[in-house]
């Protein structure tokens, strides 16, 4: 009897219970509800969202097809902006470029707060550049500018042309076997060997550069997986992979420091950077201070690393995109190829110099043109760290999530900006980088606009000059092959399957 009367209780309990439960998640559905209604407002965006998730499925199921819903919806409401709900996170994109530029200037603590991803801060960790305001931001890119100097572009590109011409043989003896050769995984593949090189230069060894190259996949999976930050799910094996990856980059900036206290040339990135850095510190020690903030070689290794997240993926998709425009416009490979020739000869033996490379204005022009038609960091997301006035009529609320199309931006006001013409960065009379300079957010603007813009341009006019003149290629060109997809930067669908054969009567050595 006591049994029965326990079981019966037990039922009646979990009786009781269902109504509760069932009314607590409806409770909850309708405040969360009620909170996205609000912070909405006038926007154009879904009438309900999902609970928690809001519309993250169909981002990760098909991130092209969401972001051109979004842009849809901006461009029919005429307000430049839309709504919606992603893990709990309320979005708004902007598809107008003055708004755009309002956030990238207006990134501060009582403002907008750069995020590079919606997860950011999870995956990259805190040591990021991008997380940084104020002075001590101002004090760091000063320091890092050096870098990106001329002396400094000028010994990367002789290490660039050596990367990219290996890979080129190796494109080429692949693709003796037949058949189209999809070239975006090795211009990843080449591009994190550049970044290597140029970075970090003889600071890896190869089994380093392995372990490295395995790490980069695991962080590139999980910029692209649901943010579930548990064992054996791909966002945590990023975060893991990360940070391997910014104590190996630490190790480079220690010895880096050695062999520049002792004496040593600058043949990397990080010397340059080391060889700054130690002349502070010994400046700092003889006034008795303390060293100088960010100086520490794991928080170095922290920022190169964002440096190879920000030349890596974006690079992959512009050398893709510049295959495909060339193969689709042979006037202007013509006319690349022409440039080229006239200032450099593949059997020169001799690497293309700074000054040859500044000459090309052509092929420069035509690279431009490549980072305008198809940016590849499309969005560039931020949060709000306050409530902030966005326009007259619409504050953006605290917390939200806002991202900027780069790509939307890219395709108003210029001229005929559906068309892929090189000519509206080369003609004198025609100057549409200094008359739609605010729409060319590709590099960003304000206090993060890209530091390294000069070298991600270096890299690519370097491909393109080395590329047209060692490989006659063409395009297998399918339906849809060309329509951007998400890896994480926007690449052509079918990864740009070429054909390809040498065409230079020796290949290049040096």
């Amino acid at each position: 009897m006591a049994a029965d009367s326990l079981l019966s209780g037990l039922l009646d309990i979990r009786a009781a219970a269902v109504p509760f439960l069932v009314a607590a998640v409806a409770f909850y559905f309708l405040v969360e509800q009620l909170s996205y209604h609000r912070k909405k407002g006038p926007l154009p965006g879904p009438p309900l969202v999902v609970p928690f998730l809001g519309s993250v499925a169909p981002m990760i199921r098909d991130p092209t097809a969401f972001w051109d819903a979004q842009a849809a919806r901006a461009k029919r409401s005429g307000a430049g902006l839309a709504a919606d709900f992603l893990v709990g996170r309320f979005i708004v994109f902007i598809r107008d470029s003055e708004l755009s530029q309002r956030v990238f200037a207006n990134v501060r603590p009582d403002a907008f707060h750069l995020i590079g991803h919606p997860f950011g801060k999870k995956l990259f960790g805190d040591h990021n550049l991008i997380y940084m305001f104020g002075e001590e931001h101002k004090d760091l890119r000063r320091r890092i500018a050096p870098n990106f100097s001329p002396r400094a572009l000028s010994t990367y590109a002789a290490l660039q042309q050596r990367v990219i011409l290996a890979h080129l043989r190796r494109w080429l003896d692949a693709d003796c076997e037949g058949g189209a050769f999809p070239i975006r995984v090795p211009c990843r593949d080449m591009n994190l060997e550049t970044s290597q090189t140029v970075f970090a230069g003889p600071y890896l060894s190869e089994e380093a550069r392995r372990r490295f190259a395995e790490d980069y996949n695991l962080f590139n999976v999980g910029l692209m997986a649901m943010p579930v930050d548990l064992p054996g799910f791909a966002f945590r094996r990023a975060r893991q992979g990360v940070a391997r990856l910014v104590r190996t980059l630490g190790e480079c900036a220690r010895e880096s420091k050695a062999r520049m206290r002792a004496g040593g040339e600058p043949e990397c990135l990080v010397d340059f950077w080391m060889q700054d850095t130690l002349r502070e510190i010994e400046e700092a020690a003889a006034a008795g201070r303390p060293p100088p903030a960010h100086t520490d070689d794991e928080e170095i290794g922290g920022f190169v690393f964002d440096f190879l997240f920000a030349a890596q993926d974006a690079s992959t998709s512009s050398l893709c995109w510049a295959v495909s425009a060339l193969d689709s416009h042979p006037e202007v490979l013509a006319r690349v190829r022409a440039e080229v020739a006239a200032a450099w000869s593949p059997e020169s033996g001799e690497p293309i110099t700074a000054e040859k490379i500044q000459g090309m204005r052509y092929t420069q022009a035509v690279a431009r043109e490549v980072v305008r038609h198809r940016p590849p960091a499309t969005l560039v997301p931020h949060i709000a760290g306050e409530a902030f006035q966005l326009t007259e009529w619409y504050t953006v609320p605290k917390g939200a999530i806002v991202f900027p199309s780069v790509y939307e931006s890219s395709f108003q006001g210029f001229p005929d900006a559906e068309a892929f013409d090189p000519e509206r960065f080369f003609c004198e009379s025609r100057r549409e980088d200094v008359a739609f300079k605010r729409n060319f957010l590709a590099f960003g603007a304000g206090p993060h606009q890209c530091l390294g813009q000069r070298y991600a341009l270096n890299h690519l006019v370097l491909f393109m000059a080395l590329f047209v003149s060692v490989v006659d290629f063409r395009r297998e060109r399918t339906p849809g092959c060309d329509d951007p997809v998400y890896m994480p930067t926007i690449v052509p669908k079918d990864g740009c399957a070429v054909h390809l054969k040498q065409r230079c009567a020796k290949f290049p050595s040096f």
